[in-house]
């Protein structure tokens, strides 16, 4: 499938994705017997609308937003013919915090169908697989990399062969710090371009320690930028016993034990977020863009393109998994104009009302929305200028998988 294809049809799953949020508001506020007055997908110019069953429902000409119109979310919000108690303001706190809870439970729900697709279809990653840093052979050391991702010609047997490095060494440390997998095992030697490193090598019940001169290199990164690495001629051997398959039924358990660490995955990137923000507006002026910064839905649709392009299909769904994580977890952020900041509305409600009893006063009814909107209007710039910010950087520096 083409880059522009797989790029169009990610898009489309983001639309879904949030159109999916917006419609788990509906069906709790229903469900709770609240009023929905309209239901659309996407924001701009609206392209059409019908209604039916007393709710407008529309598709606006930018499918990436939406929104679900419940009658009375404050006391702000003029009723007009919808009777007080379907209001959702005067409705029970367990109810106003379950229709807010609607959408990000939708996406959670979501996460969990596509992880269980993946996981019958094709399998999923087995945590327990070994990715250690085992030695498949040692070569010569391309000088450089071509722009289409080829190496250079080399000749010789390399520094690492010269070493006394042979296939199937398992490589521990580098300078006395631990590598566990290939992967960490490389990123230490690109950092040490000419330098003498010192690995520690095991070789069936021995223990070995090879001094290494690294050669200096020049690479590509995924922004296709040139850059001057250490590489010693060593090349990892496969892990086996990467994936695990499942029947429709042992899937369950395999999609939850995989569902939770992805959950645990995507609270430490929210955690992270904030103080990957300067990078990427380093990244709009030329600074290399960190493959691990925050995307926006351009970069993302990007990825999604890339994956599509080289039938990455289990990846291109894990990726729309991952999404509908973060977008329930971070609607759970306890500010408005997110769900968490009017779940903590209500929370405050009932906290100073019961405090409020505890001094034989009546209940003080709905919170002022008002008072909040400096808050409010805090938050959505900010929101405006991190979305303007990384929308920026993947354009002019993307991340690249491939």
């Amino acid at each position: 499938m083409s880059f522009f294809v797989g790029v169009v049809v990610f898009a489309l799953g983001i639309a879904a994705t949030i159109a999916l949020h917006e419609f788990g508001h509906m069906r709790s506020a229903l469900a709770c017997g609240m009023v929905v007055r309209r239901f659309y997908v996407g924001f701009g110019p609206t392209v059409f609308k019908v209604r039916r069953g007393g709710i407008e429902y529309g598709l606006k000409a930018i499918p990436l937003g939406g929104f679900c119109d419940i009658a009375g979310m404050t006391i702000h919000d003029e009723l007009g013919e919808v009777p007080a108690d379907k209001a959702m303001v005067n409705k029970p706190a367990w109810q106003r915090v379950f229709v807010l809870l609607g959408g990000i439970l939708m996406n959670l729900l979501l996460a969990f169908v596509l992880i269980y697709a993946v996981a019958v279809s094709v399998g999923l990653p087995n945590r327990d697989a070994d990715f250690s840093a085992v030695v498949e052979s040692t070569g010569c050391v391309a000088p450089a990399q071509n722009e289409d991702g080829s190496l250079a010609p080399c000749a010789g047997e390399g520094p690492a062969a010269a070493a006394g490095m042979r296939a199937g060494d398992k490589v521990v440390a580098v300078d006395g710090q631990p590598v566990e997998s290939f992967m960490q095992l490389r990123e230490k030697l690109m950092e040490k371009p000419g330098q003498t490193v010192q690995l520690e090598v095991q070789r069936g019940a021995e223990t070995l320690s090879l001094s290494v001169p690294l050669e200096s290199v020049t690479r590509r990164s995924t922004s296709g930028e040139v850059i001057t690495v250490g590489a010693a001629g060593i090349v990892g051997a496969r892990p086996s016993n990467t994936m695990v398959e499942y029947n429709p039924l042992s899937a369950v358990g395999g999609a939850a034990r995989f569902y939770g660490m992805m959950f645990e995955g995507t609270v430490k990137g929210l955690v992270a977020f904030p103080g990957k923000i300067p990078g990427v507006m380093a990244s709009v002026v030329g600074a290399p863009r960190d493959e691990e910064s925050p995307m926006s839905v351009v970069g993302a649709s990007r990825i999604g393109g890339e994956l599509a392009q080289q039938s990455q299909w289990p990846t291109f769904v894990m990726l729309l998994a991952s999404l509908n994580f973060f977008l329930a977890l971070f609607n759970l952020l306890p500010f408005p104009p997110l769900d968490g900041g009017h779940i903590a509305v209500v929370v405050y409600e009932k906290l100073r009302d019961a405090w409020r009893r505890m001094r034989g006063l009546a209940p003080a009814g709905p919170a002022d929305y008002l008072k909040l909107m400096p808050l409010t209007y805090a938050v959505t710039a900010a929101l405006l200028l991190v979305g303007v910010v990384t929308i920026a950087a993947d354009i002019v520096n993307p991340i690249r998988l491939f």
